[in-house]
């Protein structure tokens, strides 16, 4: 062998020792990231600023002043109203694996001073979808809310209704706008900020009428999938559809935030919309 040449790396010379999960290959750039630096960096890449999915407490922790977040509206489950084979079982093993109770957690807290209440959706928990719990929790957000007083913030990430709940799921699209109609009568703002991905139902109906409409950087913001429109149009789909720019282009948002800025921004349209 030449003194130059070097034998070539070959995947079983990994050392056996070495823990698994440690770096992670960014989906946009394909740089791989330590999960270290990742995570200090807000599960944003540092190479190309792609957003990774965040979990709902993450988020919640991003945004709230510290000790002001309160949880409300814990221990509702899904039934299984319409008797879909294993979805108990399903939703049960979701609660177990994830510490959930389902797809979404509200709760009051304060950002940067300005009362609010929340709701965060979970990707992780049955992707993210709408049933019956989902809506309920939504809802009673928004009417405690009302009754206190302040801001509404849900930031939606979300596959759409729930198709084992079925008609249920369905009808929370029609409770969740009303309870917003209602927010709105009692002049108080609503800010929906759209992260990657949220589709079907829930862009259908609450995620897209606040009176300010944000979104993360590059996530997908849709109805049905690009395929499903594509063969039902029968069309060639422009460039970027589906995203968070092409959306801002056609005036279904208001502005893309990165995620870094989310709370300043919050914060500051809060400020301004708050009633006196």
């Amino acid at each position: 062998m030449g003194i130059f040449n070097k034998p070539r790396l070959r995947s079983h010379d990994r050392r056996e020792d070495m823990p698994e999960g440690l770096w992670i290959k960014c989906p946009d750039c394909g740089a791989m990231i330590h999960t270290i630096e990742l995570k200090q960096n807000l599960q944003v890449c540092p190479q190309c600023s792609h957003h990774f999915l965040l979990d709902s407490r993450e988020r919640i922790q991003l945004l709230a002043d510290p000790d002001t977040f309160e949880e409300t509206e814990t221990g509702l489950i899904s039934a299984n109203p319409l008797g879909f084979t294993g979805y108990g079982e399903k939703t049960a093993t979701m609660r177990e694996k994830t510490g959930l109770d389902d797809a979404v957690v509200t709760g009051r807290l304060s950002i940067d001073g300005k009362p609010a209440m929340i709701a965060v959706m979970d990707f992780k928990f049955f992707a993210g979808s709408m049933g019956s719990v989902v809506g309920e929790k939504i809802t009673r957000a928004v009417e405690t809310a009302i009754k206190e007083k302040r801001g509404v913030i849900i930031i939606s990430a979300s596959s759409g209704a729930r198709m084992q709940e079925g008609m249920l799921s369905l009808m929370q699209m029609a409770k969740t706008c009303g309870a917003l109609a209602r927010l709105s009568e009692a002049h108080l703002p609503y800010i929906s900020v759209l992260t990657h991905p949220t589709t079907g139902g829930v862009t259908a109906s609450f995620a897209t009428i606040g009176d300010i409409n944000l979104a993360e950087p590059k996530c997908m913001i849709g109805f049905a999938g690009p395929r499903v429109v594509k063969e039902t149009t029968h069309q060639t789909l422009p460039p970027g559809f589906q995203t968070a720019e092409f959306m801002l282009q056609h005036g279904l948002i208001d502005a893309i935030v990165p995620r870094k800025e989310l709370r300043e921004k919050l914060a500051r349209l809060l400020g301004y919309m708050m009633p006196l």
